[in-house]
């Protein structure tokens, strides 16, 4: 079944339910039907490009919280960078809050003692993590501002900072921003965690691959390009990196200790 599966997946077909074929019970049909290729959220975009991502558009039906594999290596990701009990975290691109619901939900023992930002240009995705993590009270902070702009939003120093899905996004100059992250925003000790997506979502289905325009097929080049650069940087700013990942590549950068560099 995993090969149908996969097989369905690179020719973007969906498998239908498998059934037994009448007077034959030791044979199965499979069925399989085309994906809507215009059933695509990226185009039903509003004209307003802040809202590309927001409340009203087709983006709000992804959920990550639904990709085992992601939530798998997030916690191995976490579970590497030894966060203090109480940790400060910074979410890049946060969107309606699926990053913190992930984090919580790994680590139930945080909702009582984590001080989470979420920084997201969609005024409209803010409101709805604002109402969705109202129980967090001012523990929580969404703040509606571009990614270029971080310099001047002050927010100090986290234990954490995440961004999953949001540094390839057009219009993100992500060497920029990994290089206030690191220069600025990291306490002693911090960590980060960096998703690169490498998956597409059409029709309801989520599609294995990074896709470039005019591509049936996943292109990789651009993918390993941004994973190569983030390791190299955080590298060379005394992390250990690793990069893990199935449908999100994450390159998580855990601080170095006393004694592990040289030798």
């Amino acid at each position: 079944m995993r090969v149908w599966l996969d097989l369905a997946d690179r020719l973007r077909l969906r498998l239908r339910t498998p059934q037994l074929v009448d007077g034959q019970p030791h044979l199965i049909a499979l069925r399989f039907e085309p994906l809507d290729e215009s059933a695509r959220w990226r185009d039903h975009s509003p004209a307003d490009p802040r809202e590309k991502y927001g409340a009203k558009t087709r983006y709000q039906r992804i959920s990550k919280l639904e990709d085992p594999d992601l939530l798998i290596d997030l916690d191995e990701a976490l579970e590497r960078l030894n966060l203090p009990r109480e940790p400060r975290i910074l979410d890049l691109g946060v969107n309606r809050g699926d990053s913190l619901a992930m984090i919580l939900g790994l680590r139930p023992a945080w909702a009582k003692t984590l001080r989470f930002v979420g920084v997201d240009h969609s005024a409209s995705a803010l409101d709805l993590a604002r109402a969705r993590w109202a129980e967090l009270g001012d523990r929580a902070d969404f703040i509606e501002a571009d990614l270029g702009a971080l310099e001047r939003l002050e927010l100090g120093r986290f234990d954490l900072v995440l961004s999953i899905g949001t540094l390839h996004s057009p219009g993100v100059d992500h060497q920029v921003v990994l290089r206030h992250v690191v220069k600025n925003l990291l306490a002693p000790g911090a960590g980060v965690i960096l998703g690169v997506p490498n998956c597409t979502h059409i029709d309801g289905e989520q599609l294995f691959g990074a896709r470039t325009k005019n591509f049936t097929q996943p292109e990789l080049s651009l993918l390993i390009k941004s994973v190569a650069h983030y390791k190299r940087y955080l590298q060379q700013h005394r992390r250990k990196v690793y990069v893990t990942g199935k449908y999100y590549v994450l390159v998580t950068g855990a601080a170095e200790l006393e004694g592990e560099r040289g030798g």
